[in-house]
């Protein structure tokens, strides 16, 4: 199979609402935003844009790949209706990437001189002290399932107990900063945010392995349920 092909990336499991061309590794243009509540509104103003820009049309598409979850209830569900979306108009395959895998990604290729001791926990943010979190290696290799945590001081002691560098990056780690100052086994990483151009290796390899969904019945991996609530009445 030729390494030449266009990928559509589409990451909204944030407050980030972000989209990314690739053809083969290499990363054509970009569109994104931090501003909270805008994917309805801007996600298919990006993707016009962006496929517009890159001087190709929507027919010359390979593939669309979506960030699957864990994250925000709504951003997922509007990122993968758009992408279920376009897989149906143009007939061609819906690749799901999970979020927090694709921010280890993005970390990684930032930071390649990372220590092969140290434990990567990228994190999204819950509510309060609650994060969405999982742990890789420096190869990427999953060493936990993931999962809601709320973090206290001796969450990572497992791996601090082995000598292990653990580093916290992502919304859910912004927070953590005070809870874990003066620990010098972890690192909390200020400010780190997703992007749908950290999507782009693991979208590739996927797309070279045939490894699509089913668009029919493809679903967000939301990790918790959606729990609405009441507004408080004003007096």
């Amino acid at each position: 199979m030729s390494d030449q092909h266009y990928i559509l990336c589409i990451e909204t499991a944030t407050s980030t609402c972000s989209v990314a061309l690739s053809n083969g590794q290499e990363l054509l243009g970009m569109r994104e935003s931090r501003e909270p509540n805008m994917h309805a509104s801007a996600v298919t103003v990006f993707i016009q844009e962006l496929v517009a820009d890159c001087g190709i049309t929507f027919e010359s598409l390979s593939a669309i790949a979506v960030s699957k979850g864990p994250g925000s209830y709504t951003g997922l569900r509007i990122g993968v209706s758009v992408a279920k979306g376009l897989c149906y108009a143009l007939d061609i395959p819906l690749i799901s990437v999970n979020s927090l895998l694709a921010m280890a990604q993005g970390y990684l290729t930032d930071n390649i001189e990372l220590s092969k001791k140290a434990v990567l926990c990228p994190m999204i943010d819950a509510r309060r002290m609650e994060v969405y979190v999982t742990t890789f290696d420096t190869h990427l290799k999953e060493l936990e399932e993931t999962k809601a945590l709320i973090v206290d001081a001796e969450s990572f002691d497992q791996w601090i107990d082995k000598n292990q560098q653990v580093v916290l990056f992502g919304t859910g780690a912004d927070k953590l900063q005070q809870l874990f100052e003066g620990n010098d086994k972890v690192d909390v990483v200020l400010g780190f945010q997703n992007s749908a151009a950290h999507m782009i290796p693991l979208a590739r390899q996927k797309f070279k392995d045939q490894s699509f969904e089913d668009v029919a019945y493809f679903e967000p991996f939301y990790l918790k349920d959606f729990v609405a609530t009441t507004p408080k009445k004003m007096f």
